[in-house]
């Protein structure tokens, strides 16, 4: 089939989403409307300087492949592009953005999608995630103490069989 003009909107079935289901519609699909871009181009037409108005219309679809920061955490990738723009359901802190930002090997791999809001780096840590924190160090200085008492009683005792084991000789 050859189409004579553009459709007014395509339908995009998405597997998992959570978009609100819009009337008439089923579950998970999404309208999408074609953009239009007016520009200029200069172009040379007999050795003279011509202005040329040009009108493109066409549908804002790129396939890609795409999950979520906690499902990148552990992965390096060699080209990132990431969306930092205020999710529709839930928020981000600075822990989702650190993981998003740091999956590629440097700043020349990294690419934003879109404006975001420069306050959301500004913004502190929630309460529970500082009060984890200070438990997880806390926890950390207990088992270091544990660990190194256990060495010198370790250390203690092997040196004790040892000196057994030479009388004993």
């Amino acid at each position: 089939m050859r189409l004579e003009r553009l459709p007014l909107f395509v339908l995009v079935k998405m597997e998992r989403t959570r978009t609100a289901k819009l009337p008439n519609l089923e579950e998970s699909v999404i309208p999408i409307q074609p953009a239009s871009r007016t520009f200029r181009i200069k172009v040379k037409e007999n050795g003279k300087d011509i202005v040329r108005t040009v009108r493109r219309r066409q549908f804002p679809i790129t396939a890609a492949y795409a999950f979520t920061d906690y499902r990148s955490q552990g992965q390096t990738l060699q080209s990132v592009i990431v969306d930092i723009a205020t999710p529709p359901s839930g928020g981000l802190n600075l822990f989702n953005l650190y993981v998003a930002l740091s999956r590629s090997p440097g700043r020349s791999q990294l690419r934003l999608l879109r404006d975001f809001d420069n306050n959301i780096f500004l913004k502190s840590h929630c309460n529970e995630l500082l009060m984890e924190d200070d438990r997880l160090v806390i926890e950390n200085d207990r088992t270091r103490c544990w660990w190194n008492e256990m060495q010198s009683t370790a250390g203690k005792h092997v040196t004790s069989q040892r000196a057994a084991m030479i009388r004993s000789e």
